[in-house]
């Protein structure tokens, strides 16, 4: 792996100025709040991967109770959509709750990740403004998450961990703003997108930068060369754009544009030919997203980039309906999608192992919302707190993090249908990663404003 060094106070603080903007004053005086962390930082690189479920995935069937009490207690709640205990996949990780675990029958990749401690549970996890009980729920006691059970609502307020105010930056765009001046001459963004644009990486200064699951994003109908009427409107193009501009929009556009398209080339250039690893991807929306973000790690010290923020999503999750079939509840709908994700994650992981860089690469997933546990018929509602997946060689594996709900329908954590009210914050899951990321304890506020409101800033996950 390359050796990577801080950089001076001279040159922190030049790239720090050069930085500051009308509208980036304060993150850059953020990253100066930084200077005495940078001890953490030193010659080192890492990655985040989010992998957003768009729709809600269904977690009560990813990770289900495997002993006899456990099981018999979800079987009950589930309904026409309980797995057969018989073909639960079994994971070798110890909870605090006294059950044992089996994963969904259609992950058998991420069933052996699990017992290798490289891929884990993060339990009942969701939107919270405070820490909150049923009695408080019930009463309205404490702030709650604004719009509950609203797909547009919640997914944003997953991706900026801020439940209780407007939109503007997400938690991955806070944390890139932070980190970012540790990046060494940094050819691109260290923030990218396989997926379109996203809240999750909206920051105050590093812009998202977004790169198709098949190679960079490009204009159409441009050439290299000049004599073909493309390399003449190319050609022509890269003319208007380094002329003198009479306004200052127009001087933005072209030099925002002309930055795009420089991007484009070299991102092409570092995605073209064959890749730096031999394990093959499914040829899947996924797969191609998670095989594009394993080579541009490859390409991260070409890119003189030490720090690395991705996101990646796929839909269909909002399963109210042709969830299971009936009678055989292990397959249909939701079964392909957990099947696509266990062998797609897989792949990224044995394509970072190949890199060496399994250990500096963090996967979790984020999703609007859980379901309900019990069922409409063949699907399920709109839910709260959920179960997610966290993949990395930095893994503290071994065990389910988090707490488990008690499967008890307008049980002590039902809000109603099975809606778990969250035991672990979105912010405190957050700040896991977060600081394995880099970001020292003083400056988790900067990242995640509302940390302070949780007793857990770090669960331990990450080693």
């Amino acid at each position: 792996m390359p050796t990577f060094h801080d950089p001076s106070r001279r040159r922190f603080v030049g790239q720090c100025c050069a930085a500051v903007g009308a509208t980036g004053l304060l993150s850059a005086l953020a990253q100066l709040r930084v200077l005495g962390a940078a001890a953490s930082l030193s010659g080192d690189y890492k990655a985040l991967v989010c992998l957003f479920l768009a729709g809600g995935n269904d977690a009560n069937n990813l990770i289900v109770p495997s002993d006899t009490t456990g099981y018999n207690a979800y079987a009950a709640g589930r309904g026409a959509l309980a797995l057969p205990r018989s073909g639960l996949l079994g994971v070798n990780v110890t909870a605090n709750d006294g059950h044992t675990y089996g994963l969904h029958p259609a992950m058998p990749e991420l069933q052996a990740l699990f017992n290798q401690g490289r891929a884990t549970v993060m339990a009942n996890v969701g939107t919270l403004c405070f820490p909150t009980t049923k009695t408080q729920y019930n009463a309205r006691s404490v702030p709650l998450p604004n719009q509950l059970f609203s797909h547009n609502d919640q997914q944003v307020e997953w991706q900026s961990s801020l439940p209780d105010r407007p939109f503007t930056t997400g938690w991955g765009g806070r944390l890139a703003d932070l980190v970012n001046a540790f990046n060494q001459n940094n050819a691109i963004s260290m923030s990218i997108s396989l997926n379109g644009q996203n809240s999750f990486q909206v920051g105050g200064t590093v812009a998202q930068y977004s790169v198709n699951s098949t190679g960079a994003v490009a204009l159409t109908g441009t050439a290299t060369g000049t004599t073909t009427l493309a390399g003449v409107r190319t050609r022509a193009q890269s003319d208007l754009l380094a002329a003198q501009q009479p306004g200052l929009l127009e001087t933005a556009f072209a030099t925002e544009t002309a930055s795009a398209i420089s991007d484009s080339a070299l991102v092409t250039g570092f995605l073209s030919g064959n890749a730096p690893f031999t394990t093959v991807f499914p040829t899947t929306s996924l797969g191609n997203q998670l095989r594009t973000i394993a080579r541009l790690i490859s390409a991260a010290p070409q890119l003189g980039l030490r720090r690395q923020i991705f996101f990646a999503r796929i839909g269909g999750w909002d399963l109210h309906d042709d969830q299971v079939v009936a009678g055989n509840t292990g397959t249909g709908a939701h079964a392909n999608l957990l099947s696509d994700v266990s062998k797609c994650l897989a792949a990224f992981y044995n394509a970072t192992s190949e890199l060496g860089q399994a250990q500096n690469v963090t996967t979790f997933t984020a999703s609007d919302f859980g379901r309900t546990f019990n069922t409409n018929g063949d699907g399920s509602d709109h839910g709260w707190g959920s179960h997610h997946l966290i993949m990395s060689g930095s893994l503290r594996g071994g065990r389910i993090y988090g707490r488990m709900p008690d499967w008890t329908i307008n049980g002590p954590d039902d809000t109603g249908r099975g809606r778990w009210i969250p035991s672990t914050s979105v912010d405190e899951y957050s700040a896991t990663m977060a600081s394995w990321f880099g970001v020292s304890a003083t400056n988790l506020p900067v990242v995640l404003p509302n940390i302070g409101r949780f007793a857990n800033p770090n669960l331990g996950f990450l080693g």
